[in-house]
């Protein structure tokens, strides 16, 4: 329970930031225009005409359904991959801020154990990206669905596993902060993450670009045991655009960032465990 008391503590110091006030505020902004300047003609279930600040988008008839699932792909890696990279900068100094000089000391005198600080912290930011997620996401299917009577929660779904995502990259950046107390380097961290999982997801494709050998061995042995994340940002887009996905295979991505993401939050609680203060 003391977990989740450190993690609404994380949620109130979020909600008196800038930074998230601004989110929700640019969150709510773009819900409004898309809500306002987005007119949807549809007729018996189809698609007649779409028009966005007073131009026609499309002129065919096609089934609503059938219509909004690439603009639903679309939504879906904007909401991914622009959802995690605000998540690292927004989120980069929770860390270092948990364990600033000073406040450490104070907490660390209230009866909580360690182990109960970081996973608190490491929960409420948790909260925070769904949070996000759901409120961006659930926007979007509410206002396509009072336009065209096409209620679907596939981009929620595809929300969701962005967040969760993030939530791995997140338990590295944390970890980071542990040892350096740094925000720019827990920023670095989860940028670099980022970017080594988007090629982490092609790394089939890519392992061809090079030479069979120690430089092909080498490439494959990095990108192993990182979060696959254009592999789920790809599984998102098909989810939400109705595309069949393969189900082991996505559960077997997630299973493997889980595993990623507790093996580095455990690995920051044994650090913060031995850490002198």
């Amino acid at each position: 329970m003391k977990v989740l008391v450190v993690a609404q503590d994380l949620l109130r110091e979020a909600a008196s930031r800038r930074w998230f006030l601004a989110l929700g505020a640019g969150i709510t902004l773009v819900l409004l225009v898309i809500g306002l300047s987005l007119r949807i003609d549809v007729v018996d279930g189809a698609l007649a005409a779409t028009r966005l600040f007073g131009k026609s988008m499309n002129t065919s008839i096609r089934s609503a359904d059938v219509a909004l699932r690439p603009f639903f792909k679309a939504t879906s890696y904007l909401i991914f991959y622009g959802g995690l990279l605000f998540g690292i900068v927004a989120c980069a100094d929770f860390g270092p801020s948990l364990l600033a000089p000073g406040r450490i000391e104070h907490l660390l005198s209230l009866p909580l154990r360690r182990w109960e600080l970081l996973a608190g912290t490491f929960l409420g930011v948790l909260v925070l990206s769904l949070l996000g997620a759901l409120y961006g996401a659930g926007g979007l299917v509410l206002i396509f669905g009072v336009k065209t009577g096409v209620f679907t929660a596939r981009p929620i779904v595809a929300a969701l596993l962005a967040s969760v995502t993030f939530s791995a990259i997140y338990g590295a950046m944390l970890t980071v902060s542990v040892v350096a107390r740094s925000a720019a380097l827990s920023a670095a961290t989860g940028a670099a993450l980022f970017l080594l999982g988007v090629v982490a997801g092609y790394r089939e494709r890519l392992s061809t670009f090079f030479e069979s050998g120690v430089a092909r061995g080498a490439f494959r042995a990095v990108t192993l045991f990182l979060p696959r994340v254009s592999t789920l940002a790809d599984a998102s887009a098909d989810i939400a655009g109705s595309v069949p996905v393969d189900m082991p295979a996505l559960t077997s991505r997630l299973v493997g960032l889980g595993i990623f993401g507790l093996a580095v939050l455990s690995l920051g609680i044994h650090l913060f465990e031995a850490k002198d203060f």
